[in-house]
Parts: C-alpha cells; sequence; structure tokens
C-alpha cells in the first residue's frame, strides 16, 4: 500500500512514539509520578492517532471513489478488532503474570504492577517491531496525492 512521503514519516514517528510511551510504562522504576505517567500516556495517545491516520487515507487513496465506503469499513473493522484483540492478548498476559507474581507471594498491589509492566513491556516490543515492518515494507509513492479526494 503506498504512502505519500509525509503519511510514511507520519505512521513511523507515530509508532515509534507510542513504543516509547509503552516502554516507559514497562520499566522497572518505583512508583511513577503523574508527570511520567501523563508523559507516557501522551506518547502512546499521540502516537497511535499520528500512526492509524495515514494508513486509512492510503487505504482510502488506493480504491476508486465507488469503492470509498467499502474501504472505509473493512479498514476500520480491522482496526477495531485488531484493538480488541491486542487489549484482550495483553490483558490476559497481564493478568497471569499478576497471578504468578502473586503465588510467589508478593503481596496483591505488587503482583498487579508487575502484569501491567509485563504487558506494556509487550506491547512496546509488538509496536516496536510494526514499526520495523512498516519501515522496511511500506513503499513511497511520489505520485500519491496530498489531499484527500
Amino acid at each position: 500500500m503506498p504512502l505519500d512521503r509525509q503519511g510514511r514519516g507520519l505512521n513511523l514517528t507515530g509508532l515509534v512514539a507510542a513504543a516509547l510511551g509503552l516502554a516507559l510504562f514497562a520499566r522497572p522504576a518505583g512508583v511513577m509520578t503523574p508527570i511520567e505517567i501523563f508523559s507516557s500516556m501522551l506518547l502512546v495517545g499521540v502516537g497511535a492517532g499520528i500512526a492509524f491516520n495515514p494508513l486509512l487515507l492510503a487505504a482510502m487513496g488506493s480504491v476508486s471513489s465507488g469503492e470509498s465506503g467499502l474501504a472505509s469499513g473493512v479498514a476500520n473493522t480491522a482496526r477495531m478488532v485488531g484493538a480488541a484483540l491486542g487489549v484482550a492478548i495483553l490483558a490476559s498476559i497481564a493478568a497471569s503474570h499478576a497471578g504468578a507474581v502473586g503465588h510467589s507471594g508478593e503481596r496483591a498491589v505488587v503482583a498487579l504492577d508487575a502484569g501491567y509492566r509485563a504487558a506494556c513491556a509487550l506491547g512496546a516490543v509488538c509496536t516496536g517491531l510494526a514499526a520495523l515492518v512498516a519501515a522496511v515494507f511500506l513503499r513511497t509513492d511520489p505520485s500519491a496525492q496530498k489531499c484527500v479526494r
């Protein structure tokens, strides 16, 4: 799926920002300050928002105007199913890891924190891999339109 140069750059920047935000959540530090939590959430939210829009525009731009509704529906459905599946997998990993840590004798709050950090670490790795895949496989189309029809 070809993107214009700006769209490809935005996609990669967004994925890297989201991966960095998740990695900040996953670090083994003690208690995070509100500023650290806010900056991590900002990186994840803005990064994901920046990353997904160029892909939606590329999907819409790669079909005829008569099929744009179908392309939009398929792209958004895939995005929603992927998000739901990702949350379910990461929540399962968080619960499993928290249970394992809890059974080792740690307090419940420590176990829960360890579970969430493990899930965020896996999310950061997967998002980083997505950025790597995008860097290698997303093509730049010099003739791609700069605006939506």
